[in-house]
């Protein structure tokens, strides 16, 4: 249980401050009703003149440019180039630490060339078709110690991040005046060919993108739900359910896009350069960051796990996961988001289970079913990502580990059959709820297919 002196509200912003001073000083990861999880401002998409020498690496490291020329990682040349060209550029990082827009650009940027250089080796020898080998093992001082800093300043672990760095601070409008449009978005940084915004790795983080602009909805149902759950006000609760019901439906929909804007067959070509380190064959040891610590360091990879919108709801619908080491993965996770996220999610689940949120939705018919639809969103998204899971990599790779450093086959299927066996309990408490019998035998049927081919692909690798 959470403790008893969780507060009943949290800082939540209802509005977004207009002043570019008050926006700096801001973390751009707080969490607002307007844009939810998404930054309060666009992300900072042009760095100081002082770090030339890091945006020009950038901009010709891609395996195509944004001039469709062959970049430094389709010569394998970036290591070499980074040696040679990248001072190193921390009292420079010091004196634009004021503003934290400035440093979110700087970390997805670091971030960003300390994935391509550490990972190039393996992307050399994955286009061979000899496997992933192993990645460089030591991050030069360059490269590893104004990431750090950076880091420190911003509140994020020394790698990349789906949040602060490779996803939802790596997207631009290509016309202002047309806002948040799929067909305006573009990436600020890639690896293979992202920066064509037709490309499979565009749509793969665009779409999350994309996802994510409904978070808003999503973070106002649920704080409505809490609150009215506290009051014991049924009717607000019953709404606040509608509106996370609804924001899932909106999110799932979207999530469906990926398949025609991310094709299965690109994926594992751009994947390579999101592999962190724990648990990973391409850094048996760790990795040394030159300059900032010789004990060899290991931070799990960029994920779509990392991502605060599914978290929100388990955490708002106290979803019960299994006591096992594939739950103290999804545990570890939660360090992997941007500080305002973390302490958001944490107050929700203390605030969920201090007020009982999951018994008081069972004292009442109509509260339960919207409880249950809630779960079912739920389980449509992490169905759905257990099929692009399936579809993008396991008939794609034998690699036995996702990018974020958990068993790719048991690790989705954990969380899925906790949500199925939540449905099957809350159906129970109202005569097996038959105004939801459809539903329910969809999901009993989807939970009987899943263990099939999680069976399937155990014996197969």
């Amino acid at each position: 249980m959470g403790s008893r002196a969780t507060p009943p509200t949290f800082p939540v912003l209802s509005t977004i401050p207009s002043s570019d001073k008050d926006l700096a000083a801001l973390p751009p990861f707080t969490v607002s009703i307007p844009n939810g999880f998404l930054p309060l401002s666009p992300p900072t998409t042009t760095l100081p003149a002082s770090f030339s020498a890091l945006t020009s690496l950038l901009e010709r490291m891609p395996i195509r440019t944004l001039s469709k020329k062959p970049g430094l990682l389709a010569t394998f040349t970036l290591g070499e180039a980074v040696l040679r060209e990248l001072p190193d550029l921390t009292d420079e990082v010091d004196k634009v630490k004021g503003d934290l827009r400035v440093m979110g650009g700087l970390y997805r940027d670091y971030c960003f060339l300390a994935s391509a250089y550490l990972l190039e080796p393996c992307h050399e020898k994955h286009v061979s078709g000899e496997g992933y080998g192993l990645g460089r093992q030591r991050l030069p001082a360059v490269l590893a110690r104004p990431l750090a800093r950076v880091a420190e300043i911003s509140g994020f672990k020394p790698f990349m991040e789906y949040a602060g760095s490779y996803a939802l601070f790596n997207y631009r409008m290509q016309d202002s005046s047309l806002g948040m449009d799929y067909s305006n978005l573009r990436l600020i940084r890639a690896f293979e060919h992202g920066l064509d915004p037709t490309s499979s790795e565009a749509g793969f983080v665009l779409v999350h993108v994309d996802m994510v602009k409904r978070s808003g909805q999503l973070v106002k149902g649920a704080i409505k739900a809490l609150e009215a759950c506290g009051n014991g006000d049924r009717e607000a609760f019953n709404e606040g359910l509608e509106g996370v019901v609804k924001a899932l439906v909106e999110v799932n929909g979207v999530m469906d896009g990926m398949w025609k804007k991310s094709k299965p067959n690109d994926y594992t070509s751009f994947r390579t350069f999101i592999f962190g380190i724990t648990k990973q064959s391409m850094f048996p040891h760790g990795v040394v960051y030159d300059g900032v610590s010789e004990e060899p360091m290991s931070f799990r990879g960029e994920s779509g796990a990392n991502d605060s919108m599914i978290p929100l709801c388990d955490n708002l619908l106290d979803i019960s996961m299994p006591d096992t080491p594939l739950t103290e993965i999804l545990n570890d996770f939660r360090s992997y988001r941007p500080g305002n996220h973390r302490q958001f999610l944490e107050w929700v689940k203390d605030r969920a289970q201090d007020i009982g949120v999951r018994d008081y939705a069972m004292k009442d018919r109509a509260s339960s079913v919207l409880y249950l639809h809630a779960l079912n969103q739920v389980r449509d998204f992490r169905w759905r990502h257990w099929c692009f899971t399936r579809e993008y990599i396991l008939k794609k790779t034998s690699h036995p580990t996702a990018t974020g450093g958990s068993p790719i086959i048991l690790w989705l299927p954990n969380q899925l059959h906790a949500v199925y066996t939540q449905m099957a309990e809350v159906a129970n408490v109202h005569d097996g709820l038959p105004e939801c019998k459809d539903l329910l035998e969809s999901a009993y049927e989807q939970r009987e297919t899943l263990r099939k081919e999680v069976r399937k692909f155990l014996e197969e690798k």
